[in-house]
């Protein structure tokens, strides 16, 4: 395995692309929270996961790129798959008990999971005391934007909170087993594929264990959400965010993820007609003072 040319900084490249997936994530929880109500959650994410693989294997057969070759990596790549796929079962069961908005809220949490374990397995992952100010600030203004509804738990909503949290938990562990083992080295897509195939297989034994009922006989919009959650979200972008991870500090990449619960309210101003409120501005500005903090050299 050839080591990746790694970049002790976020460039202007990487900045554009961040951005670009976190807008996508942002629209993401609502597609799913549309989609719940007619298709099961887990199934839901059964059949994403099945669509991304198959889309992901035909993508490496394309670019020759080896999915099965022995390279040491099977039990990182088995453990970060099932992180990868208790993270998602938690996203679809937590949003039959809350708002995406909310859920997203404490699914964002990932980025003080990563800081807080990977500097001990990799020390150039370490961040200085200005880019925790940084990070808490961008929590923060996060949370501000959604806090008129935090502390409200109605109609079991702390369950949809909880699992989300949970699913954070799950997300910052993945990205620690990706960079501090020898995942760190792999392609893009032969990480993600340890990631959805063991998704794949672990999503419909959890359906079964829910007692979720299986169907394919859906709407056209469910059949759409679908597949754009496939094709752009569990292909495209997370295709992608893998390889960013295998070229710059997961650390100051984790920051920018804030972005999207802020994107996911910019969706709602824009394409629902939602009131644009002072807490949404200040959000905006505090998670990008935030950014810049845990980014600046």
């Amino acid at each position: 395995m050839t080591s990746p040319i790694r970049h002790s900084h976020l460039d202007s490249r990487a900045m554009s692309i961040l951005i670009l997936c976190c807008a996508f994530w942002g629209f993401q929880q609502i597609l799913i929270k549309s989609t719940v109500a007619e298709v099961p959650p887990v199934w839901q994410a059964s059949i994403r996961f099945l669509g991304a693989t198959i889309c992901l294997m035909l993508w490496a057969r394309w670019r020759g790129v080896p999915l099965f070759k022995r390279d040491g990596t099977l039990w990182s790549g088995l453990l970060a798959g099932v992180l990868f796929s208790g993270e998602f079962i938690c996203i679809y069961m937590g949003l039959q008990y809350t708002a995406a908005s909310r859920l997203t809220v404490f699914l964002y949490s990932s980025p003080f999971w990563v800081s807080l374990v990977l500097p001990y397995f990799v020390a150039a992952e370490r961040l200085r005391r200005i880019q925790w100010v940084g990070l808490s600030l961008a929590f923060g203004a996060v949370a501000l934007a959604f806090g008129q509804g935090l502390m409200q738990y109605e109609n079991g909503q702390w369950r949809g909170d909880a699992l989300g949290l949970a699913a954070g938990l799950l997300w910052g562990l993945t990205t620690v087993v990706m960079r501090a083992s020898r995942m760190a080295t792999l392609s893009a897509e032969k990480t993600l594929f340890y990631q959805v195939a063991t998704t794949t297989l672990v999503a419909p034994l959890a359906s079964l264990a829910l007692g979720e009922t299986w169907s394919i006989d859906y709407s056209a919009h469910a059949w759409w959400s679908l597949a754009i959650q496939t094709i752009v979200g569990a292909f495209g972008t997370y295709l992608t965010w893998m390889w960013l991870l295998r070229h710059y500090p997961a650390t100051r990449m984790a920051s920018f993820t804030f972005l999207s619960p802020v994107f996911a309210l910019l969706f709602g101003v824009t394409l629902l007609g939602e009131p644009l409120s002072v807490q949404l501005v200040l959000a905006l500005s505090g998670v990008a003072l935030g950014i810049w903090l845990v980014n600046r050299r």
